[in-house]
C-alpha cells in the first residue's frame, strides 16, 4: 500500500476508451500542473511493443516523465499485484518530488487496483497448472470457474480465457476465491477521476485512422521482429490486440487487408467493453468530451486552490 506521504495529496486519474485522446490530454495537463504520468495500460508494459500499443513516443515521453512503460520483456510474467505495487511506488516517488501524479490508461482493472486498493492474492504464476488448464475448452473452463467462484465468473468475459485461467489458478492453488479481489482497502489519496468520451461515429473514425497510421509506421515490421526474437504467438503479449491479427497475416491465415479490418473491428469491440467498465453513470468519474481541453484543465486545477 502507498505511504502516508499521500494523505493530503491528489491523484488525478484519466480514463476512457482507446483512441479517445487520453495521452495527449494527460501530457498537456501534466505540463500545466507540474506532473508526471503513471501508465495504466496492460500492453504498454512490454518492451519492444511500441506501435501496436500506441505507446507514447520518445518525444512525448521527453515532454513529461512517464512511469510503468517498458517494464518487462514480452515473455516475462507480470501480474496485477506487480502492477499495483509498482504503481503505488511510482506515485510515492512523484509526490516525494513535489510533483502531481496522473494515473492514465484504459485498462480498467489496473485503474481499479490503484484507485480502490484491491486486496490482490499474491499467488505466483503456476506455469504447469496454466498449461494443463490451457488444454481444456474455454467454455468448459468458464463453467468450472462458475462452479468454484460464481462471483468471479460474473465479472469475467467468458471469451477471456486467459483471465478465466488466472482466476482458476488462484482458486485451485489457494483454496480461496478469486472474487476476493473485490475486497478493497482504499488508498489514502484524494482522488479525482476524469473520463474522456466521444460520440461513437467520431471515435470509430479515430480508431480507423489510428490503425492506418500504425500500419504506415511499421506495425508489420514490429511484429515480424518480435517473432524473429522467438516470442511465442500464444504469449499474452503476442496475442494482444493488433499483434494477434498481424500474426495471423504473417502465418498466412489472413490477408493483410483482412488483418487490418480485423484490428479495426476488434478495437471497436474493446471500446464497447471499456465503456461497460468505465460506466458513464459512475458518479466518481467526471466525464468530458475530447475537445473540452480547457474545461478539463479548469476542473483539474480546482484541487490546487
Amino acid at each position: 500500500m502507498p505511504s502516508k506521504v499521500e494523505q493530503v495529496s491528489n491523484l488525478i486519474v484519466i480514463v476512457g476508451p482507446t483512441a479517445v485522446g487520453k495521452t495527449a490530454h494527460a501530457i498537456e495537463l501534466a505540463q500545466r500542473f507540474d506532473g508526471e504520468i503513471v501508465s495504466a495500460d496492460s500492453r504498454q508494459i512490454y518492451r519492444g511493443m511500441d506501435i501496436g500499443t500506441a505507446k507514447p513516443t520518445r518525444q512525448e515521453q521527453a515532454r513529461v516523465p512517464h512511469h510503468l512503460i517498458d517494464v518487462v520483456a514480452p515473455d516475462e510474467p507480470y501480474t496485477l499485484a506487480n502492477y499495483q505495487a509498482q504503481a503505488y511506488a511510482a506515485i510515492d516517488g512523484i509526490l516525494a518530488r513535489g510533483k502531481r501524479p496522473f494515473l492514465v490508461g484504459g485498462t480498467g482493472l489496473y485503474v481499479r487496483a490503484v484507485v480502490e486498493g484491491l486486496r490482490i492474492p499474491r499467488v505466483p504464476p503456476n506455469q504447469e497448472l496454466r498449461a494443463q488448464l490451457a488444454l481444456e475448452d474455454g467454455a468448459a473452463l468458464y463453467e468450472r470457474l462458475r462452479a468454484l467462484d460464481p462471483d468471479a465468473a460474473a465479472r469475467i468475459d467468458p471469451r477471456n480465457v486467459r483471465r478465466t485461467i488466472r482466476a482458476l489458478e488462484v482458486c485451485l492453488t489457494t483454496g480461496a476465491k478469486f472474487s476476493d479481489l473485490g475486497r478493497a482497502s482504499p488508498p489514502p489519496y484524494s482522488i479525482i477521476q476524469i473520463g474522456l468520451t466521444l460520440p461513437r461515429p467520431e471515435l470509430y473514425a479515430r480508431i480507423d485512422a489510428r490503425v492506418e497510421r500504425m500500419m504506415a509506421d511499421g506495425l508489420v515490421t514490429e511484429v515480424e521482429a518480435l517473432a524473429a526474437q522467438g516470442y511465442d504467438w500464444k504469449l499474452p503479449s503476442m496475442s494482444g490486440l493488433g499483434y494477434r491479427e498481424i500474426g495471423e497475416y504473417l502465418r498466412g491465415e489472413a490477408t493483410l487487408s483482412e488483418a487490418v479490418a480485423n484490428i479495426k473491428r476488434n478495437t471497436r469491440d474493446l471500446v464497447r467493453r471499456q465503456y461497460a467498465w468505465f460506466r458513464l453513470k459512475d458518479e466518481r468519474i467526471h466525464w468530458f468530451e475530447h475537445a473540452e481541453v480547457e474545461k478539463v484543465a479548469a476542473f483539474t486545477a480546482e484541487p490546487c486552490r
